[in-house]
């Protein structure tokens, strides 16, 4: 007997899939054996082949996110299967994320249109959000001008503008094409008198204007990182994650200018990820606010306007 596996969408193990699998509880525990097989990398909003496989079966359904198990026993016509079967092949074999696939990323638990011009939301900010930055913001204060730097999809700006109703958001961005899937988004949150999209490089374009909060997940992935890369990755714009040969090159520039776009009561939050070893490393002296997250994440810090303004000979040297 062959010790050799059988290809993962071979005309044979299509046939029978589509002959023998019938409910929904079937073809996601068939697809999470293709992806086991076919060793698919996950980062991009899903950690597991369970949840990347719901994703995309949901997205054939037309369903909401896959959480009620009662739906498991729910059976699928033919031509459901074949549309699961053809993302799930581009997914294992071209290495697609699921979210691009299925153009819809969740994030703050808000549905966001996605494709190859951002990258996919997955920030743990999103959990700062949920929670109203408790602990960082002024105790009985709600920020009333909020900046969301390399805003990308425009996920944090617009889950910002939810989470604080009053509040007036700048989305900014330096790729044209990422504030055209921006717009999209605020337009289909209905957020157009709230979330303005700005074309900028950094604060370039932002003379003049202070905010109470400052969140940005800009570009951090250093060039040795970004060498190796899962192939997920390469699906997303190179723009939004290089950041020069030791991942800091834009973070550098905001902490330089941040201060001088903050009120004085004004808050940076912002995330660098694994560059957070190079980042305390090249600043010894900062007092970096490293945040904790209860759903995983590392790499988010916080620093103050009087924070930032203290140590700005530190930022201006480098």
């Amino acid at each position: 007997m062959s010790d050799t596996l059988p290809a993962p969408f071979s005309p044979e193990l299509l046939d029978r899939a589509y002959s023998e699998l019938q409910t929904l509880h079937d073809w996601l525990r068939w697809a999470v054996s293709r992806m086991h097989q076919g060793g698919v990398y996950f980062g991009h909003g899903t950690d597991n082949a369970w949840d990347e496989a719901a994703v995309m079966l949901s997205h054939v359904l037309y369903l909401p996110p896959l959480r009620d198990e009662k739906l498991f026993s729910v059976r699928l016509t033919l031509d459901e299967k074949q549309q699961f079967v053809a993302l799930l092949e581009q997914r294992i074999t071209q290495r697609i994320p699921a979210a691009y696939l299925t153009q819809q990323a969740y994030f703050c638990d808000l549905p966001f249109y996605v494709d190859e011009r951002v990258l996919i939301p997955r920030s743990p900010i999103g959990e700062l959000i949920k929670q109203q930055f408790q602990g960082l913001l002024p105790a009985g204060s709600s920020p009333a001008q909020i900046l969301d730097l390399c805003t990308g999809s425009g996920c944090i700006a617009i889950a910002c503008a939810v989470a604080f109703p009053e509040a007036q958001v700048d989305a900014v961005d330096i790729s044209e094409d990422a504030l055209a899937v921006c717009e999209l988004n605020i337009a289909e949150h209905q957020l157009q008198e709230r979330v303005y999209p700005i074309l900028s490089d950094g604060f370039s374009a932002l003379a003049g204007q202070q905010y109470d909060l400052i969140v940005t997940n800009p570009p951090y992935v250093d060039a040795e990182d970004m060498a190796d890369l899962p192939d997920e990755y390469r699906h997303e714009p190179e723009l939004g994650l290089a950041s020069g040969i030791d991942g800091l090159a834009l973070t550098r520039q905001i902490l330089r200018d941040a201060a001088a776009h903050l009120t004085e009561q004004g808050i940076l939050v912002c995330e660098v990820g694994n560059s957070m070893v190079e980042l305390q490393y090249r600043y010894p002296d900062v007092p970096f606010r490293w945040l904790e997250f209860s759903a995983g994440g590392l790499g988010v810090f916080a620093l103050s306007k009087a924070q930032l303004v203290a140590c700005q000979h530190l930022f201006e040297e480098s």
